[in-house]
């Protein structure tokens, strides 16, 4: 009786210790900047949740890079040091993280590349919504409005990504699809272009206040790749004094709840919705899997990112517009509510209509 009640105790301790051990499942999750809201405010607990449900036994420690290669590099080697099993991975600088996927790459620590590229180094996964077809949504409705502007030449800023991104290069091209045409055939002048280092929304702001000076005010439409260089067109129209509707500000991508708010106002005409408790739903699902061992689900690859390293296999997502005729779209997604759109303009003309 003594040994088997020892025997009892003894598997009871050696099913603490599987417990705790299970425990110990560190998922990191990097983020890259603070700058592009939804990381953080989003993505992050919609990744969380997710993995909850589908691996109990794994911790998520979310760390942001605050758009410092550096210190991301740094959290990477942190993150291995304490016992890492998975790094999901979103990039501060796509083309300075060969060094973090290096060292993750050498410590054999799996890691899953989230929304943003990384050049030169192993990943096990990329978990992205199809960029081409973001650009070519972009594009097509780039397209349409500058069609029907009755200008005989309709001068266009474009407000692009982060210079050297896999997401950036495809946005282009996808967008350039519709724009080549209207520049070839004179229907298009692009007035200013560049890049926005690091996404960052108040450098988006000051190259469209000084493409405004500069062509003073002699600008049709702001283009840009996402709703943080969107939204630094719409505030630097703001501060200069332009009223909704004035300028055309399009290009919008990330459906975040301040551009869904400047396109029930009439600043900005379009976002493409990147729908992210779907990105973080199939993140979870590759960790997960991951996590027990049994590598990335064959049946989510969907295509494949070069990185200039290998063919990272990706799990492409699909997109879609949102303008204001549509924006109950994300409602019914579940993404955001009318009253977290409406919040501050409820007497606009859409939120009136979606009391």
């Amino acid at each position: 009786m003594k040994h088997r009640i020892l025997g009892t105790v003894a598997a009871s301790i050696l099913a603490s210790a599987a417990t705790s051990a299970m425990a110990e499942d560190k998922v990191f999750f990097l983020l890259p900047n603070s700058t592009t809201i939804r990381f953080e405010s989003r993505d992050a607990p919609f990744f969380i949740d997710a993995l909850k449900k589908k691996a109990p036994q794994a911790k998520v420690i979310v760390q942001n890079a605050q758009g410092d290669p550096s210190r991301q590099q740094r959290l990477v080697e942190d993150a291995i040091s304490q016992g890492a099993k998975v790094i999901v991975y979103t990039s501060a600088d796509a083309n300075l993280s060969a060094g973090s996927l290096a060292a993750a790459a050498t410590a054999k620590v799996p890691v899953v590349l989230y929304d943003h590229d990384a050049v030169g180094g192993k990943a096990d996964a990329h978990v992205v919504f199809d960029s081409l077809s973001v650009g070519q949504a972009q594009g097509k409705r780039a397209a349409e409005l500058i069609n029907k502007i009755s200008k005989p030449v309709v001068k266009v800023a474009r407000i692009k990504g982060n210079q050297g991104e896999y997401g950036t290069g495809q946005y282009e091209a996808g967008q350039n699809e519709f724009l080549k045409p209207l520049i070839a055939s004179g229907k298009v002048k692009v007035v200013c272009e560049q890049y926005t280092e690091n996404w960052d929304p108040v450098k988006a702001q000051s190259f469209a206040e000084d493409c405004l000076t500069r062509n003073k005010g002699d600008v049709d439409v702001f283009l840009g790749m996402n709703d943080g260089t969107t939204g630094g067109s719409v505030a630097a129209l703001i501060s200069q004094g332009y009223k909704p509707g004035q300028k055309l500000v399009t290009g919008g991508q990330d459906a975040t709840v301040e551009a869904l708010r400047y396109i029930a106002m009439g600043w900005q005409d379009n976002s493409v919705l990147k729908d992210l408790k779907v990105e973080a739903t199939y993140a979870a699902d590759v960790v997960a899997s991951l996590l027990a061992g049994k590598g990335v689900p064959k049946n989510l690859v969907n295509g494949k990112v070069n990185n200039k390293f290998m063919d990272v296999p990706a799990v492409f997502l699909p997109v879609s517009n949102i303008t204001a005729a549509n924006l109950s779209d994300v409602v019914k997604a579940g993404v955001w509510t009318w009253p977290q759109i409406c919040q501050g303009i409820q007497n606009t003309p859409v939120c009136q209509a979606n009391k």
